[in-house]
């Protein structure tokens, strides 16, 4: 809250404020909200106009107390002119720069927004093919160390067993329209899948573009998503040895392990 009394603390604050203020404007939900901001920058730059004015003053009217390192009053007096001097100039930008953002207020009041347009639906989306953690993954995650992301996505491969793996996902629910990751995984691309993983938190998983549902039938009630992700893991087919980093890619998913 402001003080109206200690300057020092209120221009602290301010410029906390403004830091905020950059903060919140990068993404405005509601660009009607514009106009409001607008508003109140307007009132700020009028008291901050006032601000500088009154700091001009404040120089002048005490540069008998003005002096230099050296102790001269001399030199400290005509800096506090030449302090003074470049307020006023401040001032003088700041009433062009008021204009400015007065006329873009009056050009954002005129304006109606509407609700944004309705997204066109994706042209594909990702399906799940399997998805991995802990120590099956972590052979995996080696593969990606030591043979890199392609080698990875061949093995895993091995995994998608055509429509068996699509159904499976569709009825889990495993069907994204953007590729599932989070803020800190790491995602590859090659041919028709897409691998995402992270080392930190030790999963891998593999999906597959699937063209998407026409709209008639995306409106329709989703299945119901399974529980627990846990549903798609497995155990890994290969062991890795140290000095060999290369999976092969196997040939076929048992029965009993299917999606």
């Amino acid at each position: 809250m402001p003080t109206f009394e200690d300057p020092t603390a209120d221009a602290t604050e301010a410029s906390e404020a403004l830091r905020g203020l950059a903060h919140a404007t990068r993404t405005f939900d509601n660009p009607a909200d514009t106009y409001a901001v607008l508003g109140d920058l307007l009132g700020g730059m009028r008291s901050l106009r006032e601000v500088f004015d009154q700091l001009a003053t404040a120089h002048v009217s005490h540069r008998v107390r003005a002096h230099d390192d050296a102790g001269s009053q001399t030199a400290g007096s005509i800096s506090a002119h030449a302090a003074a001097n470049e307020l006023h100039h401040a001032v003088a930008l700041l009433d062009g720069l008021h204009d400015r953002l007065d006329a873009a207020m009056s050009q954002s009041g005129r304006i109606a927004w509407h609700e944004a347009p309705a997204e066109a639906p994706p042209a594909s989306r990702w399906i799940n093919v399997v998805f991995l953690e802990g120590q099956d993954a972590d052979q995996v995650l080696d593969l990606i160390n030591h043979g890199g992301t392609d080698a990875a996505i061949e093995h895993l491969a091995g995994y998608d067993v055509g429509e068996e793996t699509t159904q499976a996902a569709l009825v889990n629910g495993y069907v994204y329209d953007r590729v599932p990751a989070g803020a800190l995984d790491r995602i590859a691309t090659g041919k028709d899948y897409t691998l995402t993983y992270n080392h930190d938190l030790g999963h891998v998983s593999l999906l597959r573009t699937h063209p998407a549902a026409p709209p008639e039938n995306r409106s329709g009630t989703q299945p119901q998503r399974a529980a627990s992700r846990t549903a798609f893991r497995r155990p890994a087919r290969t062991q890795i040895a140290d000095d060999d980093w290369s999976l092969s890619r196997p040939s076929s998913v048992s029965r009993g392990r299917s999606l």
